[in-house]
């Protein structure tokens, strides 16, 4: 009896390590690429110069840290309103849980056909464009040297912000899942001397974002028309809308299965290696 005790007490600690360890998870997932992981890091400092003042006894640096502490529940509802704002979202949508394969593949081919609609346009009237699409690397740094807008992402929105000579025309739009984040974004420039010197500082800033994290990258050209993927690194040039469609679903679709990601990595690496 008293082993079955034991066993059912070790079993309630073990879904209980689970079920908090499952919260964390999304709540990282939830703050992953925003200000609020620098607060987290700005946070966790603190915490680790209360432990040392605790240590070693120095009190008067105990006591400021205590009193920091003492109204640090008000500050991080304060600080993490928008956070907490999005989780309670998810919360009610069912979407903290976790978004069915099909669901995503909804969004992402939503996204990939009005990025389409948008560039084609752009393409015919030789407007130059540089749209950057944010996948698992966080790009807030980036988001906050442009003009925050956080707009329901549509055509019509991207080819208004690229109208030449308006304000947001020169510089980066970027897209988080199906929103417009900011327009008018500094990114790096990439410093390889492989780039054709025909291609201008658009095509740099699209291939250099793209080295400096796994988003994807999507450039008209303002001479030419021509509209380009940067994906790795990598530049592909004079894309079809329809051939522009499908890249970009093939980037972005959502993985059914680890297997699947992790073999159609390989295999693209091997491609690359050949290459």
């Amino acid at each position: 009896m008293q082993s079955l005790l034991e066993i059912r007490s070790y079993l309630n600690d073990i879904i209980d390590i689970l079920i908090v360890s499952y919260i964390i998870y999304h709540l990282l997932k939830l703050l992953r690429g925003t200000r609020a992981v620098q607060l987290l890091k700005g946070l966790t400092v603190l915490i680790i110069i209360w432990l040392i003042s605790n240590v070693f006894h120095l009190r008067t640096l105990e006591w400021l840290i205590q009193n920091l502490f003492s109204v640090g529940v008000i500050a991080v509802i304060i600080i993490f309103q928008p956070e907490l704002r999005r989780a309670l979202e998810q919360l009610g949508r069912g979407g903290f849980f976790g978004r069915s394969v099909q669901a995503e593949d909804q969004i992402v081919t939503s996204v990939v056909s009005d990025i389409a609609k948008a560039v084609s346009t752009l393409a015919k009237q030789h407007t130059g464009a540089l749209i950057v699409i944010e996948r698992q690397t966080g790009l807030s740094d980036y988001i906050e040297s442009g003009t925050l807008l956080e707009a329901k992402l549509s055509p019509e929105l991207i080819r208004n912000i690229f109208i030449p000579k308006g304000p947001l025309h020169d510089g980066a739009v970027i897209i988080r899942r199906d929103q417009l984040m900011a327009a008018g974004c500094y990114l790096p420039l990439s410093e390889s001397p492989y780039i054709s010197r025909e291609l201008g500082t658009r095509h740099r800033a699209g291939i250099g974002i793209s080295e400096m994290s796994d988003a994807v990258t999507v450039i008209v050209s303002e001479e030419t028309g021509q509209i380009s993927l940067a994906v790795h690194g990598r530049l592909e040039r004079n894309l079809s809308e329809e051939t522009l469609v499908s890249r970009l679903y093939e980037e972005l679709k959502p993985p059914e299965k680890f297997a699947v990601v992790f073999w159609s990595r390989k295999e693209k690496e091997g491609k690359r290696t050949d290459e």
